[in-house]
């Protein structure tokens, strides 16, 4: 692996990681930034599902206590055997359409302006969501019908399953789906934000998996360095995001992501349509 390919391996990572988590679409980011780095390829596209491993074990180590409890108590605790169930039905939705329709969606919204619309759609989504909270003391996070993913039922899962399909889309964000979803069916903004880091362990994991499988025969093992290198950065800005955004919810909303996403996808249209940046598909 040359110099000017790590260089670009290691951006990559670094926008995963970056972005997995947050509700800005870690997928439209790396189609974005592997067009502007000329990043791009099948081998490119199987990377940047991979390094999504990266994200999963920066969660895994930040939860790892609840992560434990959970595995250890299947066979005894009530409790953890409800939560492990959520995470189950709540993987399927997404799971099912993506085997499903991921081969078109790739060939019809795997491009930078179709991701820029679903960012703004995004950003007006999310400002919408929030003011709904914020207009009603019903809708208040304080009074959140659910405020910890232990309170979840299996219908609150199933609901916020439904969400995570619609990040399907590129440029829609897995994140943002979960947690806004999570939201509007009444979870406190940190329930909502957990059960998607939560969430994120299967879905990811599987997305990897899948991606590999059905990309076996066009890698090698000459792809590895790359894909390792890519999956460590990925780890380490996660590891920092995660914790940044548990304290950032704390006291703050989602409303300056969801500027950041509006101004984002309109300043990819307009660069799109005057010529000044030449986006590759």
């Amino acid at each position: 692996m040359d110099l000017l390919l790590a260089i670009k391996v290691i951006i990559m990572g670094i926008v995963e990681g970056l972005t997995e988590f947050l509700p800005i679409s870690s997928t439209g980011h790396l189609i974005l930034t592997g067009s502007l780095l000329n990043f791009t390829g099948e081998t490119q596209k199987v990377f940047e599902i991979v390094i999504q491993a990266g994200a999963i074990f920066a969660v895994c180590w930040e939860y790892r206590a609840k992560i434990a409890a959970v595995l250890g108590g299947l066979a005894s605790d009530a409790k953890a055997r409800r939560f492990a169930l959520n995470l189950i039905i709540a993987f399927l939705p997404a799971a099912v359409l993506g085997v499903l329709f991921s081969k078109k969606i790739k060939a019809v919204l795997f491009a930078p302006v179709p991701v820029a619309l679903a960012f703004i759609i995004g950003g007006l989504i999310i400002l919408w969501v929030e003011r709904r909270q914020q207009g009603s003391d019903t809708h208040d996070d304080r009074h959140a019908r659910i405020q910890s993913v232990d309170d979840m039922g299996v219908l609150d899962a199933l609901k916020i399953g439904l969400a995570q399909a619609f990040a399907l889309v590129p440029g829609t964000s897995r994140s943002g789906a979960t947690i806004i979803g999570g939201m509007l069916f009444g979870l406190s903004r940190k329930a909502a934000t957990e059960f998607s880091f939560f969430l994120a362990i299967p879905t990811l994991l599987g997305a990897t998996v899948y991606s590999l499988y059905k990309a076996r025969e066009d890698l090698s093992m000459a792809d590895l360095p790359m894909f390792s290198l890519g999956t460590v950065f990925a780890f380490i800005s996660a590891f920092f995001c995660v914790r940044w955004l548990l304290r950032y919810i704390s006291s703050h909303n989602f409303n300056v992501f969801a500027w950041y996403r509006i101004a984002f996808g309109i300043m990819i249209l307009l660069t799109a349509y005057t010529g000044t940046i030449q986006w590759v598909d």
